[in-house]
């Protein structure tokens, strides 16, 4: 029920929160514990890098690896490819002119055999290399987005521990300001009995209370006149009433206290109402 102001001391005690005590626990002790992860999460991005930065090294080598065989067999082809033409050459003054030519064919067959294998490894690797440079350009996206996240979480955890702490603090100054108001509403609550004959009771609803008056009739002491105030919005509302008077009546005493918030006025104005009522 959300707290309402009156002029008189007296008034503002019957707008008050139900009793409480000072030993009671603060309405801030009972909040729940905030656990985010974000140790965890921290955790997993740095596992996540140190394999990242591993898969990196690994295919930098492997293709410098594969980049320095080629090379070296190449190498080798070209060397092949000299030895054989010294070997035609020596050959020459041995065999014929046409069994010269068909080896010369068939020399030039496999190297162009092994040029074309080369040729098509060496496209290949090409392509692997390709690949793998679009893999390493996902993954650093990736990696980057996954840096993107991590801040944006980093900043709602520090906005989300801001609020709760915020909203801690204000329900700890609520708690105090109740603390030092406890005091006050037993003796104006004993007032208000003693003096109007007067008990106050919950009606079952939020922002809603019951006033009951005893003594209300000469004939019969223990006959009892009640009302009902509903409090949820600044103009106060009666909704129900026993004994049975005049409305317009009661929406006079009622707009007095829509204007003035006099409560204390109020509540000797609707007594009379029903003492009035069962005469």
């Amino acid at each position: 029920m959300a707290t309402m102001t009156f002029e008189s001391s007296l008034s503002s005690s019957a707008m008050r929160p139900p009793l409480a005590s000072a030993e009671a626990p603060s309405m801030a002790d009972s909040l729940p514990s905030v656990n985010f992860g974000f140790e965890d999460l921290r955790d997993r991005m740095a596992r996540f890098t140190v394999r990242f930065d591993e898969f990196i090294e690994k295919g930098r080598k492997r293709v410098l690896e594969e980049r320095n065989q080629f090379r070296a067999n190449l190498a080798e082809l070209h060397g092949t490819f000299s030895l054989l033409e010294c070997k035609l050459r020596e050959q020459a003054t041995l065999t014929t002119f046409a069994d010269d030519q068909h080896m010369r064919r068939r020399d030039i067959e496999i190297v162009t055999l092994k040029t074309q294998t080369h040729s098509q490894t060496l496209s290949k690797e090409a392509q692997e290399t390709a690949e793998m440079e679009v893999a390493i350009s996902e993954l650093s996206a990736q990696r980057d987005d996954r840096a993107a996240h991590r801040d944006y979480l980093r900043e709602q955890i520090g906005e989300t521990q801001k609020a709760v702490a915020a909203r801690r603090e204000a329900q700890q100054k609520h708690a105090r300001y109740l603390d030092s108001q406890a005091k006050f509403n037993v003796p104006e609550l004993d007032f208000w009995q003693d003096y109007l004959c007067l008990r106050i009771e919950g009606a079952g609803m939020e922002d809603r209370l019951k006033f009951v008056y005893s003594h209300v009739s000469e004939r019969d002491w223990e006959q009892e006149g009640w009302f009902e105030l509903d409090m949820s919005s600044r103009e106060y509302r009666v909704l129900q009433y026993k004994p049975k008077v005049e409305r317009d009546l009661v929406d006079q005493v009622l707009e007095k206290l829509n204007e003035s918030r006099d409560l204390g006025a109020f509540l000797k104005g609707m007594r009379s109402l029903f003492v009035e009522g069962l005469k």
